[in-house]
């Protein structure tokens, strides 16, 4: 048998010799060359330019994820404002009645130079006479008004704590079953301030009244609309939210009661009678007034009537 050329043949490891005619040599240096061929041609100019068009593609796409979070953050801030807005604009005659009393009793007492019947002054005034002396003017106007306390254990969610405010229970009400109870909440903004709060969060705090008077369903829509704020401001600053921050937390001030105290358990006075009641000026007696004119040398002071 003729012996052929290498070219010719292709050895197959532990198998023998097959052979193939006809058929034109490997050139295994032309093999080489078309890969590299190849490859120049995978690199060339227009594939580069196809790599930075999909990497400016990517930066824009991040451009448009972060406008359209932006958007959706304003849209829920627009949000909490409007329902914040239609829940305190809903009142009752009995609500603006309490609420003029306790606003007006709380400025007074703001105002005077007396200070608390405790001697302490915080804010002034300490926020226990505060209460008492609300809840006292509530009474005087007619008003069933009390101070509560409210207390509650731990939980997996949230941790003990206590509260007190004043409540004011109506039965006058012929429309609704049973009887109708008020919250009066003398420091409410305060109970929702943060100290690393957003520009958007201290906003919505501010529209927020200072002497918050209204039902219960009132009092948890404005909670639910407040904790769900503070939840979004975290998460943008990226703070954990704190368990007394929390939904359940800041309804629990306001619905685990447990004690309703009376501050006094007297008959209710008229405002002409508890006006009689407020310290009066001392006046000089006119006996010693005629006394000192016929004994002009003698010097006594004069009888606090």
């Amino acid at each position: 048998m003729a012996r052929r050329n290498i070219g010719h043949r292709i050895l197959m490891c532990h198998n023998p010799e097959t052979e193939f005619s006809g058929e034109p040599p490997i050139n295994n240096s032309d093999t080489v060359f078309s890969f590299l061929d190849e490859e120049g041609q995978s690199s060339s100019p227009e594939s580069v330019n196809d790599d930075v068009y999909v990497k400016n593609g990517d930066h824009e796409e991040d451009e448009e994820n972060e406008n359209k979070e932006n958007d959706q953050g304003n849209q829920f801030w627009e949000t909490q404002h409007q329902n914040l807005q239609a829940v305190l604009c809903r009142t009752t005659s009995l609500e603006s009645k309490i609420r003029s009393i306790a606003k007006e009793t709380v400025k007074g007492a703001k105002q005077s130079e007396n200070g608390c019947s405790c001697r302490k002054m915080v804010d002034n005034g300490c926020r226990n006479c505060m209460m008492k002396e609300v809840c006292s003017r509530l009474q005087n106007a007619g008003f069933n008004s009390a101070i509560c306390k409210s207390k509650w254990k731990s939980s997996a969610d949230i941790p003990s704590g206590e509260h007190t405010f004043i409540d004011v229970v109506d039965h006058s009400s012929t429309r609704s079953k049973g009887e109708v109870r008020i919250i009066v909440e003398l420091n409410f903004r305060g109970e929702f301030e943060l100290a690393k709060a957003s520009e958007e969060y201290n906003r919505l705090v501010k529209c927020l009244p200072e002497v918050f008077v209204g039902k219960i369903e009132r009092l948890i829509s404005l909670t639910k609309i407040l904790c769900n704020a503070a939840k979004k401001c975290m998460k943008e600053k990226k703070i954990h939210v704190a368990p007394w921050r929390k939904q359940k937390y800041m309804q629990a001030k306001w619905l685990k009661t447990i004690e309703r105290t009376a501050e006094n358990n007297k008959p209710q006075l008229s405002n002409a009678e508890y006006t009689s009641l407020l310290p009066r000026r001392p006046r000089a007696s006119m006996l010693t007034m005629d006394l000192l004119e016929v004994l002009p040398n003698l010097h006594c002071a004069p009888v606090v009537a």
